[in-house]
């Protein structure tokens, strides 16, 4: 148990690392060409890079609020250091995606821009017309209820891996052992959702600073389910299927 909630929270500091990294990457310049031919252009309103930043920044501030809410659910130090891990990391990572928003010059919110628009789009991210990379408008892309990489979206969430509403309430009436266990596999399911939509990023994002970051969060999410499957087997559950 301690080892590998050792390689957890080394893989936490490593995704730390890469973000304070890309931040002064980006705010230096770094964002340009970096051998591979990516544009030291902004990306557009509907690019991969501002796609992710906007659905990252909702889907970790869920993640977040979870993990406050457990926290005051159970005594549980092992639950507990874990929820704060992921609630300091995952808040540092959204001020990050914010803040790129706001450097790019581009809103928070898109109102005609359906979840997860930007899956599956090509291009190199930085065009600026009101149009999808693939050059298809975007209202016409709804991912609700899609598998993107073995996450699926479910009735009643926004992004993969999200929580619904009524298993947030169930999250704040639990406690103790019940607590520890719907945290852990509701954590389980977004982190899923969470290195799926990473991943997608790593792949399609044009800005070099944003694909290092979401290549830490894949390294980190991943090392985090691990451990939360062996919490869980040692509170006789397991993720749900």
């Amino acid at each position: 148990m301690s080892r590998t909630y050792w390689a957890a929270g080394a893989a936490v500091v490593v995704a730390a690392l890469f973000a304070v990294g890309a931040t002064v990457a980006t705010a230096n310049g770094g964002g340009g060409d970096d051998g591979s031919g990516s544009s030291s252009r902004a990306p557009g309103l509907y690019s991969a890079d501002a796609g992710f930043a906007r659905d990252m920044a909702v889907h970790h501030q869920q993640a977040v609020e979870m993990s406050f809410i457990v926290r005051d659910r159970t005594q549980d130090e092992a639950v507990r250091s874990l929820a704060y891990d992921i609630a300091n990391t995952q808040a540092n990572q959204r001020g990050m995606l914010l803040g790129w928003l706001d450097l790019w010059g581009l809103p928070k919110v898109v109102a005609d821009e359906p979840p997860m628009s930007w899956m599956g789009s090509g291009g190199d991210g930085h065009g600026t017309s009101g149009q999808g990379m693939s050059g298809q408008d975007m209202a016409g892309h709804d991912m609700g209820g899609h598998d993107m990489g073995g996450a699926t979206t479910k009735p009643g969430a926004l992004m993969p891996g999200m929580a619904t509403k009524e298993e947030m309430d169930r999250l704040r009436t639990a406690q103790g052992r019940d607590a520890e266990v719907l945290y852990l596999q509701l954590m389980t399911d977004h982190h899923k959702g969470g290195v799926a939509m990473a991943q997608g990023c790593a792949t399609q994002c044009a800005t070099p600073a944003e694909r290092k970051l979401a290549e830490g969060m894949v390294a980190a999410q991943r090392s985090e389910l691990t451990l939360m499957a062996d919490m869980l087997k040692q509170r006789g559950a397991a993720p749900r299927a």
